[in-house]
């Protein structure tokens, strides 16, 4: 059974909570906390209390509640960007932690498991590449860029959720105690 190190169980843990904050973020943006929707409920508070904002004035009041969370969003991804590199450069000095699913001698659950995770590595790379780029990037590819990104609202939840049935899958067969080697770093 594999022992996981201090800077390996670190990294994981790390990149876990930056990806959820990134993801949360990024949804209540999207959706329930977009500006549109900031400056519509303004609206319609306006249009009962008889008062009259111009629209612009409502979008710029959408944006500035929505300033903090987005500092929150920049923060995580800082936070991927560099704990994402640092795991890169884990992998590579101390060796890679997954299966490879090219072997032909691994079982079609090991084989899964490193397609997974390769397609998880290069998901959150382009996510990487592609929010920055619209951070700094001057636009120019923007419109092509940016639903591309968004595309990880989809694949987060996925990725976790498979996540989370191997955990499962792998307590309830040859792996069990895998969470606590996690946490605490100790082989069985």
């Amino acid at each position: 059974m594999k022992k996981y190190s201090l800077p390996h169980r670190v990294l994981h843990f790390i990149i876990g909570v930056s990806m959820l904050g990134l993801f949360i973020t990024g949804f209540l943006r999207m959706n329930w906390m977009n500006r549109n929707n900031l400056a519509n409920i303004i609206e319609s508070q306006e249009s009962t209390n008889h008062l009259q904002i111009p629209k612009e004035s409502l979008n710029a009041i959408g944006q500035q509640l929505l300033a903090p969370m987005w500092q929150w969003h920049i923060i995580f991804a800082y936070s991927i960007l560099l704990f994402f590199t640092l795991r890169i450069v884990y992998m590579i000095t101390q060796g890679i932690r997954f299966p490879n699913p090219f072997n032909h001698r691994l079982t079609w659950k090991e084989k899964f498991q490193g397609i997974v995770y390769i397609l998880f590595y290069a998901l959150v790379f382009i996510d990487i590449i592609t929010g920055f780029y619209m951070m700094w990037g001057g636009g120019t590819y923007k419109s092509l860029v940016e639903p591309i990104h968004k595309y990880s609202l989809y694949w987060f939840p996925i990725f976790f959720g498979l996540h989370i049935i191997g955990i499962v899958i792998g307590e309830l067969t040859n792996e069990s105690g895998i969470v606590s080697k996690m946490i605490n770093g100790k082989e069985k």
